[in-house]
């Protein structure tokens, strides 16, 4: 139980910092704040858009989908809850796989490193341990 609900916090923490990174590159908010980083540079880089959808909007619908998967765990009752747990553990599984391409592009293509980016990428990878261990906890 401890597992999803941190999952479910954690997903939370990532609908925010998506919605703010979606609103600063739509134009809603006019400032965004990274200090020594080179968000700006990255925000509006060719690779910020996947098939002409904006990456932090992918991020934000992706981590409401987590937050419903990992709500739905918690509330599963004791013999339903392995297939909201697997569907956490592959669709985390997804954005990790998804975050580490971006980190790649930011580190070996752009040559910039936004902190906004590697909080998300910590926040999906942090998600994903919490779903690895209650897989492994429930499938016992």
């Amino acid at each position: 139980m401890k597992y999803r609900m941190a999952s479910t916090l954690l997903s939370l923490c990532g609908v925010l910092l998506a919605a703010y990174l979606y609103l600063y590159k739509t134009g809603r908010i006019g400032t965004l704040a990274c200090g020594t980083g080179s968000c700006e540079a990255v925000q509006f880089s060719p690779y910020a858009q996947v098939f002409g959808v904006e990456v932090s909007l992918i991020g934000l619908l992706g981590y409401l989908v987590l937050v419903a998967c990992s709500i739905g765990a918690v509330q599963a009752a004791p013999g339903q809850r392995t297939a909201p747990v697997r569907a956490l553990f592959v669709l985390s599984g997804l954005g990790v796989a998804f975050s580490l391409y971006l980190t790649g592009i930011e580190l070996f293509v752009l040559h910039a490193i936004c902190r906004w980016c590697v909080g998300s990428a910590l926040i999906i990878t942090l998600i994903f341990l919490c779903a690895l261990l209650d897989r492994r906890r429930t499938a016992r």
